[in-house]
């Protein structure tokens, strides 16, 4: 499966996923959905989404991808987490289908998500891209409304190498007469999604920026794109009459993410003395608006847990960390974690003091041996780090 292989494990286009959705009898169309794509900020802004909905009255399916600690997580309504019995059920009632086809992990996964929600008779299903947007499996709905949050270099392997190629399958997900939202701000960028758009006479709205942010109980400072992305795609709706949401359901949804959805790994603060933050940042763009933050704090010395994927471009990300922290590296237990020797060559290269560890919760516990109450201690580097310590 992806999470755990990588690029071997992908399938580059989606005539499995419509079989799978035909053998099925098209379980997606039973209910509305929202597409949400993007490099970073994805799985927050559907977590947003949904918690409006919810407050506002709504049973709403929420699909999402990784899962840190229980495969569920992906599939969950009303926030609760899909139900073991049916995952079982699921596979074992159709998995003749799934060998005869010779369907990925994600494929299986979507199509179970979209089965969940039509049984569960869902009002609205928030669906998050697992990669990319073109060719992702979850790019056969017919949405209310779509989303892309931003574009960044990520999975350059599979979705290209520039930031406009990577636009461009991102741009996949935007559908006929269906608006969309983007929450990309540079302009030659834009230019791009706006170009999908006039294809697709898809109507295309860009957030502002500028605007004054409502408050959110997710604490990292990178979360203000993503609410305002949030917030227009309610008001849109709202303004088609397709939902009926209050601007308190907004306020109130936006303030209780992580209650009302089980979000985690977010700038997640564990502990208080020492402060314990965990967050999933993996890439250039987020370990910058995270270390930005981490920065902000007030600490006496900094320790940083860390753990990469072998298919990132590790010394963009590494050269962004502060040279005064001090690291605790491992290789996050998967088959394409990054080892702690090629890890370690790259802190090495840019002069970064680290001690090496056999597992992520070793370096861990080490790193809360040696913190003080005046420290801070940040977990980051990839969702499968912060999943071993939470």
């Amino acid at each position: 499966m992806y999470q755990r292989t990588g690029k071997a494990a992908y399938k580059a286009d989606l005539q499995n996923t419509l079989d799978l959705d035909k053998y099925l009898d098209h379980p997606h169309i039973f209910y509305r959905t929202i597409h949400i794509a993007g490099t970073n900020g994805k799985g927050s802004t559907s977590h947003m989404i949904a918690s409006i909905l919810q407050e506002a009255g709504y049973k709403v399916g929420l699909y999402t991808s990784p899962h840190l600690n229980d495969f569920r997580e992906r599939i969950r309504v009303n926030g609760e987490l899909c139900e073991e019995q049916f995952v079982t059920d699921f596979v074992n009632r159709h998995k003749q289908f799934f060998k005869d086809h010779k369907l990925s992990f994600f494929e299986m996964t979507v199509g179970m998500a979209f089965q969940y929600f039509k049984e569960q008779k869902v009002d609205i299903a928030v669906v998050e891209t697992g990669l990319g947007g073109r060719l992702d499996s979850t790019n056969i709905i017919t949405p209310i409304v779509t989303a892309i949050t931003n574009i960044d270099k990520d999975h350059t392997a599979i979705l290209g190498n520039t930031f406009i190629k990577i636009a461009g399958e991102k741009a996949g997900i935007i559908k006929k007469n269906i608006p969309i939202v983007i929450g990309e701000h540079r302009g030659f960028l834009k230019s791009r999604f706006r170009e999908s758009g006039l294809q697709q006479k898809a109507p295309i709205h860009f957030i502002d920026h500028r605007t004054k942010n409502l408050p959110t109980d997710l604490k990292g400072h990178y979360q203000k794109s993503n609410v305002r992305l949030a917030v227009k795609v309610i008001e849109l709706l709202r303004e088609s009459k397709q939902i009926t949401v209050s601007q308190e359901d907004i306020q109130k949804g936006l303030l209780q993410v992580a209650i009302t959805t089980g979000l985690r790994g977010r700038y997640d603060i564990l502990n208080l003395n020492p402060k314990i933050i965990a967050d999933t940042a993996h890439n250039s763009a987020g370990i910058k608006l995270l270390i930005k933050q981490v920065n902000e704090e007030l600490f006496k010395d900094l320790h940083i847990v860390l753990g990469m994927v072998s298919d990132k471009d590790a010394a963009s990300v590494i050269k962004l960390f502060p040279k005064e922290a001090h690291y605790y590296i491992s290789k996050p237990d998967i088959p394409r974690g990054m080892s702690t020797e090629i890890l370690g060559k790259h802190l090495n290269s840019f002069h970064l003091r680290f001690d090496s560890f056999n597992s992520i919760s070793q370096a861990f516990k080490a790193a809360k041996k040696r913190a003080s109450k005046e420290d801070v201690i940040l977990v980051t580097g990839s969702t499968f780090v912060v999943a071993e310590i939470i």
